[in-house]
């Protein structure tokens, strides 16, 4: 009997497939775009800057101060007070001196710590915003309002949103991938879906031996084609009866995405194809996948097989093993930004060298700043939590390279001029990527929702 006439039950067949449905299984796998189940890519609103995402994300709060926000005044008055900080009269406020000098790209003028000589380097290529500023101090709510525009309430990521106005240009692979060897803060509910379609969840890749479980096959590639295309068949018959049923499209879609990766994901994941100057110019080596420069170089590779959004996050182990060991002590900023310095400049080189800087937006970003105090006090070496004012940069597609938006007053502690809010810069992405975030909406539970909420303005200043 033909395996497309057989009256076998679904359940029946699910049980005997057990092997096959296990490709589905791989965490987090879902299709990179509806074309899967016979439907047309979304469309953009306008005409796109950007066609795909790179985001380089620093967990745990880098210093603005310390970094990209030179502050002389804390130098001259290092260890003198400002009075109390607000809501706490049992706590004086004493500025905290800068560990690093400062200096200007030779090419835009723009100062940037010596924490950073590589990306100081490239700041002629960047629109670096000085002005940011969210809406919580803790981790776990500003991590998320970076990654949802939402510090509490359960929201899809920006890639979910990018990838659900967008979709994939290649079927094969996830249309958003996210890079992080450890847990981040707020977990995979950053790079979740929530109640959009399943497919635009995001897919981590663990860096190691085994990026992704469950890839290789269970069966022959013939006996597995065999397998699936009977799945297909009852699924879809399946699916007939139950056309709402946006959770059994998703997980039908996520056993053609897992096939496709299975192809595709161990080649680009394979980094030994790599030249020896690549792994030069991005200070990696071969024999270390978990390190942060393979990892950047493996989101490039992720970017040329056509995956739309792609995150690096920089989260190197458990709590406060990242940029918010600034609690202890800042000076431990140097091992930080040593890791990732180098890789973050190559990267804007690298795509430069391959004709991609003008289709690529990348973003290199954190949470929140830290305080132009001293956390603890007098003569202490730590800096805490500050949402009020940190700094980012973007490069590449449609972003005017060499320029500062917003203004911190002299000490760094607020905003005083062109601030801009993480809708903001949500919005702006969105822009840039030829969406309208007032227009990317998605009605859930009897409401429209967007990714910005209520808010947001584009930040017109750092278009090209």
């Amino acid at each position: 009997m033909s395996i497309y006439t057989t009256n076998i039950d679904r359940r029946t067949a699910l049980k005997r497939l057990g092997r096959t449905a296990a490709l589905g299984a791989i965490p987090g796998i879902v299709p990179g775009s509806s074309a899967v189940l016979g439907k047309e890519l979304p469309a953009a609103h306008f005409t796109p800057k950007a066609k795909q995402v790179i985001v380089l994300y620093m967990s745990g709060g880098y210093s603005h101060v310390d970094t990209f926000d030179p502050k002389p005044r804390l130098a001259r008055e290092h260890d003198t007070s400002i009075g109390y900080q607000f809501g706490r009269k049992d706590f004086d406020r004493y500025l905290k001196a800068s560990n690093w000098k400062f200096s200007p790209n030779k090419r835009c003028g723009t100062e940037v710590s010596d924490l950073f000589p590589h990306i100081r380097e490239q700041m002629h290529e960047c629109a670096l915003i000085r002005s940011m500023n969210c809406d919580h101090l803790d981790h776990g709510e500003a991590t998320l309002q970076l990654h949802t525009g939402s510090t509490g309430f359960a929201m899809p990521s920006l890639g979910s949103w990018l990838n659900h106005g967008l979709g994939s240009d290649n079927t094969s692979m996830p249309g958003h991938v996210v890079i992080s060897e450890h847990r981040p803060y707020a977990g995979p509910q950053i790079w979740d879906s929530i109640f959009l379609p399943g497919k635009n969840t995001g897919v981590q890749i663990t860096p190691g031996e085994t990026p992704i479980q469950n890839l290789t096959p269970a069966s022959d590639p013939a006996n597995q084609s065999l397998e699936l295309t009977l799945l297909s068949s009852l699924n879809n018959r399946h699916l007939e009866k139950r056309k709402s049923d946006n959770t059994l499209k998703a997980r039908i879609s996520s056993f053609e995405t897992a096939r496709g990766l299975q192809a595709e994901a161990p080649e680009i994941m394979d980094l030994s194809k790599e030249s020896k100057a690549t792994f030069e110019l991005y200070g990696a080596s071969p024999d270390n996948p978990t390190s942060y420069a393979s990892q950047v170089i493996m989101a490039r590779r992720m970017i040329e097989a056509g995956v739309r959004f792609v995150e690096v996050i920089d989260a190197i182990g458990a709590c406060r093993d990242n940029w918010d060991a600034a609690h202890r002590d800042i000076a431990s900023h140097a091992k930080y930004a040593k890791r990732v310095d180098q890789p973050a400049a190559a990267l804007i080189k690298d795509l430069k060298q391959r004709g991609l800087f003008d289709e690529v937006l990348l973003i290199f970003c954190t949470e929140f700043g830290r305080t132009p105090w001293a956390q603890d006090g007098k003569g202490t070496k730590s800096r805490a939590h500050h949402p009020h004012a940190f700094s980012c940069w973007l490069a590449g597609a449609g972003v005017k390279g060499g320029i500062i938006h917003g203004e911190t007053d002299d000490i760094g502690n607020k905003v005083i001029q062109d601030a801009v809010h993480i809708h903001d810069y949500h919005a702006t992405i969105l822009h840039l990527m030829g969406l309208d975030h007032e227009k990317l909406v998605y009605r859930h539970a009897g409401r429209d929702f967007r990714l910005t909420d209520v808010h947001g303005h584009v930040i017109r200043p750092i278009l090209s």
